[in-house]
């Protein structure tokens, strides 16, 4: 899964995070209805925006959700996931953003894609990706041939950059992508109003994805030769930071713009957690997790018996055997699964994987609303204002 948006669970009010997941298996579902299993492979962090933007314009009523079937990403459980237009156009959205990655990795000749014959069947997926993308976003209305056509002006520009153009030269293609699709969750939901200040917002989003990526990718290409933006313009990472603040003030005044039945998960996601990618990527701040990650007793009592024989006393009683043991296979399965979806670390609790008993997380003993609402000027106090971190109290910031 990739994305730069990517919340840690427990910052996240239960009622957020339900919500959260219900976009993001929304959107992997409408991927295999519409185009096939394979296809769910691009189910990214940052898609599901686009379904969360289109739900908060429009009155909730019951058939935005559904209920699907168990998954072993969520252990194994059923759960109330989004459907409708949304999920529909974050998956087209993502199949063509996805081919363009793909597409990018060919030409840097990335890994196994050195090589001629995976090269050409990436190239075919690829293609096969736009043609599935263009197919339904041409069923809501919406030319993916934008998105494209952005893709395909990248590498030209890029060929052009050399030390000292200019840094937006080269995210323009991306930005172009991405304020095309925030707009049209604006025509999704009835509201023509809120076209341009998504719009904008969705422009600063994609300057902030590639530069992101480029801070991120820095070294690697550095070590690689992969074609870098901040190498080749000669920026600097400071001049690459405050064009990601300037870029996340502008998101957060064009989101006040905009008008929106709920707006709560959306301004928690383009606001808080985008806010602590760009930290994450320049290295400024951490989770606030204990120091080696793992609290004492997050997945039971300290190593040893705790049933040996104590001073002046006889043993305590055995443990009750584990009932419904998953197979070896079928445990790792969930257990990737969770661990794929953060589960293992953030959700709070969960499920055992192999002996189905309740566990507490990694994160639940950490102080996990530490900086949830930085950057929030309303906000003074965190875990006065935001409860659990998800700003459910109505944070007009």
């Amino acid at each position: 899964m990739f994305g730069i948006v990517r919340p840690c669970a427990h910052r996240l009010s239960e009622g957020l995070r339900t919500e959260w997941m219900a976009h993001l298996c929304g959107l992997c579902l409408a991927l295999r209805a519409d185009h096939g299993q394979f296809a769910r492979v691009v189910t990214n962090y940052d898609g599901l925006i686009v379904s969360v933007l289109t739900e908060a314009q429009v009155e909730r009523t019951a058939d935005r959700r559904r209920t699907a079937g168990p998954c072993p990403l969520r252990s194994m459980r059923t759960a109330p996931v989004a459907r409708g237009e949304g999920a529909r156009l974050a998956a087209a959205v993502s199949l063509v953003l996805a081919s363009a990655k793909v597409r990018d990795h060919v030409a840097d000749r990335d890994g196994l894609l050195k090589r001629r014959p995976v090269a050409a069947a990436a190239r075919r997926v690829a293609a096969g990706w736009d043609r599935a993308g263009a197919r339904t976003g041409a069923e809501l209305g919406f030319d993916t041939a934008v998105l494209v056509d952005a893709v395909d002006r990248q590498t030209g520009i890029e060929s052009l950059a050399g030390p000292g153009s200019s840094l937006l030269t080269v995210t323009e293609p991306t930005e172009t992508a991405t304020a095309a699709a925030f707009a049209h969750t604006a025509v999704l939901a009835g509201r023509p109003g809120n076209a341009a200040p998504l719009a904008e917002a969705g422009r600063l989003f994609g300057r902030l994805a590639h530069l992101l990526d480029a801070v991120e990718d820095r070294e690697t290409d550095a070590a690689s030769g992969a074609w870098n933006p901040l190498t080749a313009t000669g920026t600097p990472l400071t001049e690459a930071r405050r064009l990601c603040d300037d870029a996340l003030h502008g998101v957060r005044l064009a989101l006040a713009d905009a008008e929106f039945t709920d707006g709560t998960l959306a301004h928690v996601l383009l606001v808080h957690e985008l806010r602590r990618s760009v930290d994450r990527a320049f290295g400024s701040t951490g989770c606030a997790h204990g120091t080696d990650g793992r609290p004492a007793g997050s997945f039971g009592p300290a190593p040893g018996n705790p049933y040996a024989p104590g001073p002046g006393g006889p043993p305590g009683p055995p443990p009750e055997p584990p009932r419904n043991r998953r197979g070896l296979i079928a445990g790792c399965l969930v257990w990737a699964g969770l661990a794929c979806t953060c589960q293992l670390c953030c959700a709070g609790t969960f499920h055992d994987p192999w002996s189905g008993q309740p566990r507490e997380g990694l994160c639940h003993k950490g102080d996990c609303c530490e900086g949830c609402c930085e950057g929030c000027d309303c906000c003074g106090n965190c875990c006065g204002c935001c409860g659990d971190g998800g700003c459910d109290c109505g944070c007009d910031c």
